[in-house]
């Protein structure tokens, strides 16, 4: 139940709405600022709601009167304030949030107004009833959008929930479950369909009436399945990355008609790190609230009611209600509850409260006793069990009463009760006392490293308290320093070992009161057992600091010349009990300076020096090169730095052989400084090579190193290079290496080209070349060009070298392509060819055929003068001989390679046997309409020209008919189809004693005749059974339906009633009584319909009802049969890389099924294959294929009753490309 909350300034607030996972509730308590006790800073208002008779103590054997609710406004003073419900007729309401409504059970919604009154009596006492409080001019409290995020309090998560009846329509419910902070839980609740004609309708709610299906996004997912075979509906609910907030009561609710079940279930969230115990001081009060701006309470509702209509969006969209559908139901709805019940003389009262562990009744006074009553709680029925005290119903007259024992937290809930179909509503409130403080904590003081125990005691076992240190939470997890305790109704918080920061002022919070105290943590005095002592060290060697201290346990720091010291691979610091040592692994000379130990907390301090000595030494590691050799590139300016070391610092002597390298020289000069010595030279020259010496001297001992300095220049230009090759567009070029190679190995060259008549140079290569020959390409043919030649060391680039002399590139064109034979003679060889693919800039003048005889190696030249076709024919060859032929293409440049033919030639003409090649639109029926155009051409091959010849059924061809033969097809042509063309044509291709014959089908078709015999068999109701025959002509092509017609004997105009039919006999229904009909029947196929129809010589009247119809008797007839084939797979020929298709039909009851197989093997998952069933009509498509697709395919189609399969052959022809 909302309760006023406390403002900053120690006032409540008016209206503030709860904020918790049960949803908006719909009580709300108006105060006035004269009528309401002013709250203290410390204490906090509460509003009960007593049981009627609960404030007056009466027998046990006396009956209770009805008495009024009363308000009861009590503080934590013994003062009392009283108000008493005025509304006595409940106002039932829809929380709308977010745009979606959702019908409460019930609620019940009531403005009370709270006035102050003296204390009469130590009971509670009434008031006169004040009058209900409407603000409708005043600003609405603005309404809270519901989130995922919002959820049931914490304390309420682990609270008992009543068993729920058994279901009716859930066979698996969602069970409560816990997660942490982040994880995703699935809640499941399945429903068996067998019984159901159709899918139920489940909602998922939170708390008592928030609706879930609007809140689906990234956070929560609704889904739902269904397996066919076990006939489940699954519905889930997803919960994603779960906060905090997320925690509380859900329901779900299934809907099937008149069925109806739901089922309860909590989630709890858990935090993932250990922190403190989390209390809700307000969980006196159970419902979490957010302080708010104090505004009036305003009624939205009362405020829509005494509106007119065209104002009902303006005031949704003024106070925050988006779902403008859903406000006018409630508001039709609002209106009906507004008549008085039939069901019940005495209603519930509109809320209850009640203590934690108490015991209320609940009471409704029935106007009808033998009206069968239902209570809900939640929505969900209330059933009695024998074992289960938990609810009491009982019957005093017309008076029903249902008992609560043992209220609970999970008791706080929406109660209703039906009576036939009318349902009062109300709400229980379940109270918890506030914890007090009864032992308060006393300050402690104390040293570090001790044991702190802080200890309180409260009034109630088990309650949940929140340990503050210096206003914040103190953290309780497992790898927290602070442990807490608790045993019946006292709390520890224990500190291990004290430090101090443990200093400050701690308190524990409950949800009575709050107590405090100090904490002072102090340091031990400190004593030194052991100081440092200063040290002097060899470089490199280790160094070790060390003192001792007490107390032990104090850490503290080392500072070197005032700068701290951070530990490091090198440097290590150890703190042991007393011992405090610093490990250096090597020392350096940076290691050396005044060393301080400071102590954590104090102000003592223990200091020692450091001092390291080193001999002198040469560091030519530093220079980074090989054998110590330097290498300058001539004119540029060295500047060689050295490192040196040494304690103290070393004199340094350069020298170059006997000369001693002064510090003042120009040119060449040595400078020395503490860390490093440098040789500097302005501008290198080649006289600068050679050995320079260093010397090093200082007390502790002397070292000397040698550098090599070597001054290398990029090298001499080449020689101009010679060109000892051209082709068409590359030439062939070597070189000398340049004399001087500039002290540097030569790493390549580079190679630049120009036009003669051009002054612009073209590099040829990117990367050097390392050989001294080269292969320029790309060049233009019949362009004059010169080439030259730049050498490359690690210095540089040297100057060009000077041209080569002009050359010319031109080539003659590559062999000409496709050489192949294309007739042989007795006599005679015709070749045939492609041009050349490059022709060059020469151009082709022509080609020249040659030929060689088999057994000699003389090629004959068989055209004197160049031809320019790619065809020859050579003649006056001898019979039966073994030849070669090649080509060579001419120009300018000369002969190309020549093409020549890979085998050998026989002089003699060859019979090659006919074949006819069918395409593939002839292999089946050709069909065409009468009066169109026949053109039908059929290829074929042969050698020599076969002869041709067409017949139709064994009898020469019509007139009619125009043949028209060639070398390589014939073409049947009729320019008027007429049916007399209809047959099979046999054409047959003979070449000597090879006879090749096709077989084609033609099929010329009409528009059909007019049924025959159409009468009318029997008149009956409005229904007119008609009869006819099929007509004698039926076009030359099968009869596919049949169109009847009829006409109104008084209008006669012809209206359809029915097209495509199959049968020859009909039942036309639905005709007018009174009326008398015409009927009329048009044929068709596949042309068309008939030109004429054939209608009926008689009329039908439809009389009225009076008639009798003798039904006949009709024998079922069996139409199950075993699959057979009416259209059998044909021998198909496809050509590689084109999609392939194989066709037949199938009949057979029931379905068969289709299986494919290629040589016997069933085709399964092959992607290149495609299986197609359309009306028994089954296709195999080949995607592409190839000749390995070839061989013999089979359609196997197989039902209960038994199989059938036909067969052909698929061949793959390769077209070659001449």
């Amino acid at each position: 139940m909302p309760e006023p909350t406390k403002k900053d300034d120690g006032q409540p607030e008016e209206n503030v709405a709860p904020d918790s996972g049960d949803g908006p509730s719909e009580n709300s308590v108006v105060m006035t600022p004269k009528e309401a006790k002013v709250a203290t800073k410390d204490t906090e208002a509460i509003v009960t709601v007593t049981e009627p008779g609960a404030a007056v103590s009466m027998p046990a054997a006396e009956t209770p009167q009805p008495q009024p609710v009363v308000i009861v406004v009590t503080e934590l003073e013994p003062e009392l304030v009283q108000g008493e419900v005025t509304d006595p007729q409940p106002l039932v309401t829809e929380p709308v949030q977010n745009g979606h409504n959702e019908p409460e059970p019930t609620q019940a919604k009531k403005h009370v107004k709270v006035t102050e009154v003296k204390e009469e009596e130590p009971g509670t006492s009434k008031v006169p009833a004040p009058s209900v409080k409407k603000s409708a001019d005043t600003k609405a409290t603005p309404i809270k959008v519901w989130s995922l995020g919002d959820g049931q309090p914490p304390e309420e998560i682990d609270k008992q929930i009543d068993t729920p009846p058994l279901s009716i329509l859930l066979i698996e419910k969602p069970q409560s479950g816990s997660i942490n902070v982040g994880g995703d839980i699935t809640f499941t609740a399945k429903v068996e369909a067998k019984d159901l004609l159709r899918k139920p309708t489940i909602k998922w709610f939170k708390g008592k009436w928030m609706d879930l299906a609007s809140k689906t996004g990234k956070h929560l997912q609704l889904k739902e399945s269904f397996d066919r075979f076990t006939k489940i509906h699954t519905f889930e609910m997803h919960i994603i990355k779960a906060k905090e907030n997320y925690a509380g009561n859900y329901r779900c609710e299934v809907t099937y008609k008149d069925k109806f079940d739901s089922c309860s279930f909590d989630l709890e969230v858990k935090e993932v790190s250990d922190g403190s115990q989390n209390i809700d001081i307000r969980s006196a009060f159970k419902r979490r609230e957010h302080k708010q701006e104090e505004v009036p309470e305003v009624d939205v509702w009362e405020i829509l009611k005494n509106a007119r209509p065209d104002e009902y969006e303006k005031i949704a969209f003024m106070y925050g209600i988006t779902d403008l559908r859903g406000l006018l139901r409630r508001l039709k709805k609002t209106k009906k509850e507004e008549k008085k019940s039939e069901a019940f003389a005495k209603r519930l009262e509109p809320a209850y409260q009640v203590d934690k562990g108490g015991k209320i009744r609940l009471v409704v006074d029935l106007a009808d006793p033998t009206v069968e009553l239902k209570w809900y709680k939640n929505g969900q029925e209330i059933r009695p069990t024998p074992n289960n005290r938990k609810y009491i119903f009982e019957h005093k007259g017309t008076q029903r009463i249902m008992v609560i024992n043992n209220c609970q937290i999970n008791d706080d809930a929406a109660y209703s009760v039906s009576a036939g179909e009318e349902k009062c509503t109300t709400e229980l409130f379940v109270k918890e006392l506030p914890v007090n403080i009864v032992k308060h904590l006393e300050p402690v003081k104390t040293t570090v490293n001790e044991r702190i125990e802080l200890e309180c005691e409260v009034s109630e076992e088990g309650a949940k308290v929140k340990w503050m240190k210096n206003g914040v939470e103190v953290p309780t997890g497992v790898r927290s320093r602070y442990r807490v305790k608790s045993e019946g109704t006292k709390h520890w918080l224990i500190i291990d070992d004290a430090t101090k920061d443990d200093t400050g002022t701690y308190s524990l919070m409950a949800t009575g009161g709050t107590t405090e105290a100090k904490v002072q943590v102090e340091l031990k005095p400190l004593k030194i057992l052991m100081d440092l002592q200063s040290v002097t060290v060899l470089l490199g060697q280790p160094l070790k600091l060390n003192c001792e201290i007490y107390p032990g346990n104090i850490p503290g720091r080392w500072y070197k010349n005032g700068q701290l010291i951070q530990p490091s691979e090198r440097l290590t610091i150890i703190h042991r009990t007393k011992n405090h040592s610093l490990d250096i692994e090597s020392s350096t000379i940076h290691d050396a300076g005044d060393y301080t130990f400071v102590p954590e907390g104090y102000t003592q301090t223990l200091s020692a020096k450091v001092h390291i000595i080193d001999p002198p030494r040469v560091h030519l590691e530093a220079l980074n090169v090989q054998d110590n050799t330097v290498v300058i590139v001539a004119g540029n300016k060295l500047r060689l730095e050295i490192p040196i070391s040494g304690e103290p610092a070393p004199r340094v002597v350069w020298m170059k052989g006997e000369r001693v390298i002064l510090d003042s020289g120009n040119r060449v000069r040595a400078e020395t400084f503490a860390d490093h010595t440098c040789l500097t030279i302005d501008i290198a020259e080649r006289e600068d090579t050679g050995n320079y010496k260093i010397v090093l001297q200082n007390e502790a001992g002397e070292d000397t190193a040698s550098v090599k300095i070597k001054v290398v220049d990029i090298p001499d230009a080449p020689e101009a290079p010679l060109v000892t090759d051209v082709g068409g567009d590359w030439c062939t070029m070597t070189w000398e290496p340049p004399r001087y190679d500039g002290g540097s190995p030569i790493l390549g060259y580079f190679i630049e080209r120009k036009k003669k008549q051009s002054s612009r140079w073209m590099r040829l290569n990117f990367d050097l070349c390392k050989e001294t020959t080269f292969e320029p390409k790309k060049m233009i043919e019949g362009v004059p060009y010169e080439v030259r030649i730049f050498a490359v060391n690690a210095i540089g680039v040297s100057k060009p070298s000077e041209p080569s002399k002009p050359f010319l590139p031109l080539a003659v064109t590559s062999e000409p392509t496709m050489l192949v034979v294309d007739d042989v003679t007795d006599t005679t060889v015709t070749m045939k060819w492609r041009p050349p693919d490059t022709i060059g800039a020469a151009g082709l003048d022509g080609y020249q055929v040659e030929y060689c005889i088999e057994g000699t190696d003389e090629w004959i030249l068989a055209n004197k003068e160049l031809i320019e076709k790619t065809r020859y024919t050579i003649t006056g060859l001898p019979v039966e001989a073994k030849l070669l032929v090649r080509v060579k293409a001419i120009n300018a440049a000369g002969a190309s390679p020549p093409r020549t033919t890979q085998h050998s030639i026989l002089v003699k003409e060859v019979i090659e046997p006919p074949k006819i090649r069918i395409p593939r639109h002839l292999k089946q029926t050709f069909i065409r309409k009468v009066g169109e155009v026949v053109n039908l051409v059929v290829p074929f091959v042969g050698k020599p020209r076969p002869k041709v010849n067409w017949l139709k059924e064994g009898q020469p061809i019509d007139q009619t008919i125009n043949i028209r033969n060639s070398d390589c097809d014939s073409i049947m042509f009729i320019r008027k189809a007429e049916r007399k063309h209809s047959g099979k044509y046999e054409l047959s291709v003979q070449v000597e004693n090879h006879i090749d014959t096709a077989m084609l089908d033609i099929q010329i078709v009409d528009l059909p005749g007019p049924p025959q015999a159409v009468k009318i068999e029997e008149v009956w109701g409005n229904n007119v059974a008609l009869d006819w025959n099929p007509p004698k002509d039926n076009g030359n092509a099968p009869i596919i339906g049949y169109t009847i017609q009829k006409a109104d004997k008084k209008t006669m105009e012809w209206y359809t009633c029915i097209e495509h039919y199959h049968r020859t006999c009909i039942t036309i229904s639905d005709l007018v009584v009174g009326n008398e009909y015409f009927f009329r029947i048009y044929s068709e196929n596949m042309v068309g319909l008939s030109e004429s129809a054939t209608a009926t010589k008689d009329s039908a009247l439809i009389v009225k009802e009076g008639l009798q119809l003798k039904i006949p008797e009709y024998n079922d007839r069996d139409f199950t049969e075993p699959p057979i084939f009416t259209q059998p797979l044909i021998n198909t020929f496809a050509v590689a890389g084109y999609n392939a298709t194989l066709n037949c039909s199938v009949r057979a009851n029931p379905r068969p099924k289709v299986i494919w197989m290629k040589n016997k093997i069933t085709i399964i998952d092959d992607p290149r294959y495609r299986m197609f069933s359309n009306q028994g009509v089954c296709t195999l498509e080949i995607r592409k294929p190839c000749p390995f697709d070839g061989g013999v395919y089979t359609c196997k189609a197989v039902n209960d009753l038994g199989e059938a399969q036909v067969d052909c052959k698929l061949e793959v022809k390769v077209i070659t490309q001449e």
